[in-house]
């Protein structure tokens, strides 16, 4: 039995559109839904002012949040088993160890109790940045949430190959029959000579040449398992994550690959990373690599 999908869950309003999301995704894939939430009751938002909440009264408040998402997910489709659970815990410990069972892990972008500037939660964050699985974060606009534009994006990182990142990629392609853009950001290097006795055309031309092979060699053996996958291949000169996010506004989905650290928790998020986390114009799927 495949692992289930994993939702973060609190009662927010993005936590409603990350569990939609995140039903449609279990249907697709064949999956289950596991409703996960977890809060230490005495610090749950504006319990303060009125004194410290009871552990009795927190339980049921967290039973009807999880309850209240199960149905929502019932009403949107039938064919997803859903289960549903209620912890005493700080919310990402108890997440990324949800992580460890799961086929992957979904958070809204930000939950109750977060600070109204940030464009991504903490809790969020956090989770991309230390599950073992893939978490996708859902943001975005409505087409995008809806999966109306029949696009997966994927980024392609540096000098290694994010092998974990373009299987899901592919796959996230194939069951939804949609095509697979995939995107090598280049940029030439600042202290790049101009001219070169040995060159015999455009600097640039090399460096782009660099980001073709680096993509072939990403693609080859998954366009060879994904024969039904429709490819779309771009190399583009601009910094990766503004190049992503411009992408993004037409895609329904965003892969990126993140190198785990050797010998530490949590991988590698970066600037890329962080950014389309903040700013990405639909969801953010971040697939872990080791090192």
């Amino acid at each position: 039995m495949e692992s289930p999908l994993v939702v973060g869950v609190d009662g927010s309003e993005p936590s409603l559109r990350a569990t939609d999301w995140a039903a449609d995704e279990a249907q697709r894939h064949g999956l289950s839904l596991r409703l996960v939430h977890a809060s230490l009751w005495e610090r749950y938002e504006g319990v303060l002012r009125a004194g410290a909440l009871s552990r009795s009264d927190g339980r049921v408040l967290a039973e009807n949040i999880v309850g209240t998402a199960a149905e929502r997910v019932r009403r949107r489709t039938q064919d997803v088993g859903v289960t549903t659970e209620v912890l005493l815990e700080d919310p990402v410990r108890a997440l990324l160890r949800e992580g460890l069972h799961a086929s992957a892990l979904v958070t809204g972008v930000r939950g109750r109790g977060e600070i109204a500037g940030l464009l991504l939660g903490s809790v969020s964050l956090a989770v991309a940045a230390g599950a073992h699985c893939p978490v996708i974060v859902v943001r975005g606009d409505a087409a995008g949430l809806a999966g109306t534009h029949e696009r997966i994006l994927l980024g392609i990182g540096g000098a290694d190959v994010d092998t974990a990142a373009v299987r899901f990629a592919f796959e996230e392609a194939r069951v939804r029959g949609c095509v697979l853009d995939v995107v090598r950001a280049w940029r030439r290097p600042a202290h790049e000579q101009t001219s070169h006795p040995l060159l015999t055309g455009s600097p640039a031309r090399y460096d782009e040449e660099g980001a073709v092979a680096l993509l072939e060699e990403a693609l080859k053996p998954h366009e060879q398992s994904y024969p039904e996958v429709r490819v779309r291949r771009a190399t583009v000169e601009g910094p990766a994550r503004k190049v992503l996010l411009a992408r993004s506004a037409a895609s329904d989905l965003l892969v990126i690959g993140a190198r785990r650290r050797g010998g530490q928790a949590g991988v590698h998020l970066g600037r890329v990373g962080h950014t389309v986390l903040h700013h990405a114009a639909c969801p953010v799927a971040v697939v872990p690599q080791s090192s």
